[in-house]
């Protein structure tokens, strides 16, 4: 019974998880959703990209199961995962994140949570591990990169939220007057320190 509820509770969760991802990139322009927006080169498509990737290898080769699509080796990742380039389209990498969700979802549709699967890339704890612990490393994966998103929307357009539904109209003079607040107090408290 509580397998069944555990099962059940991450894979929702996963669902929204990824769904909420893939919001971050609506209406924003072909630059936006490709520039860099961190020193790191951080942006809204790698990330999509950069998660799909790790989807497919966690309910992928963990359990067996090869991903279809053609993926980087762990061992050789050079980054690429993480950007678009020039002709890759959005719509290719968001087609290759909703086919992943598919393989992922047949993988976790088949298998109990304490089915055996082998991540050779960790070798803390051991690479030895099970569905449950791959679907609460995949989606806390999934829930970190799209706050990284939430951030890097929120800093394109202000927008925020799990959801288009959920996100509110950009109230630009309350935000100042919030974000003015928060200066004071931190300006305040190291003038606090420095004394």
């Amino acid at each position: 019974m509580i397998d069944e509820f555990a099962k059940d509770n991450l894979y929702g969760r996963l669902r929204r998880d990824r769904e909420a991802l893939l919001w971050k990139l609506d209406g924003l322009s072909e630059y936006d959703v490709r520039r860099p927006l961190t020193a790191t080169g951080t942006n809204l498509l790698g990330l999509v990209k950069h998660v799909a990737t790790i989807e497919a290898r966690y309910f992928g080769e963990v359990f067996g199961r090869p991903s279809p699509e053609p993926l980087c080796r762990w061992q050789d990742s050079d980054g690429s995962d993480q950007w678009a380039a020039e002709d890759e389209t959005r719509d290719q990498i968001i087609e290759f994140y909703r086919r992943t969700w598919k393989h992922s979802d047949a993988t976790i549709e088949e298998f109990s949570l304490d089915a055996p699967g082998h991540v050779p890339w960790w070798v803390e704890p051991c690479p030895n591990t099970n569905l449950f612990a791959v679907m609460t490393h995949v989606l806390s994966e999934t829930v970190r990169h799209a706050g990284h998103a939430d951030i890097l929307r929120e800093g394109l357009d202000g927008r925020t939220g799990l959801r288009a539904e959920h996100a509110k109209p950009v109230d630009e003079e309350a935000r100042a007057a919030h974000y003015a607040k928060i200066e004071r107090a931190a300006r305040s408290a190291a003038s606090i320190e420095a004394r």
